[in-house]
């Protein structure tokens, strides 16, 4: 797959965790970058799957549901903070 390069504007501190972390991992800032980016949009995946199962559960109007209305707030603790 080829690599496309692009340029960002970040701020001094931002850049400088970014320096510090990628030099800890042992890779590249370009490679830092990518893996951030990968898990962001995996993240938001998750979030858009989650919406559509909640919504098609919005629609049952039995018992069950109330264990799905259990589940929501944990399960969005879980995902939401990850990044």
């Amino acid at each position: 797959m080829p690599n496309i390069k692009t340029g960002i504007s970040i701020e001094k501190p931002i850049f400088d965790q970014v320096n510090e972390l990628a030099q800890n991992l042992n890779i590249s800032r370009s490679r830092l970058f990518v893996i951030a980016v990968q898990e962001f949009i995996q993240r938001h995946k998750n979030m858009e799957l989650l919406q559509t199962i909640n919504e098609a559960y919005d629609d049952l109007q039995e018992p069950e549901t109330k264990i799905v209305e259990k589940m929501r707030p944990r399960h969005l603790k879980m995902v939401k903070d990850q990044w």
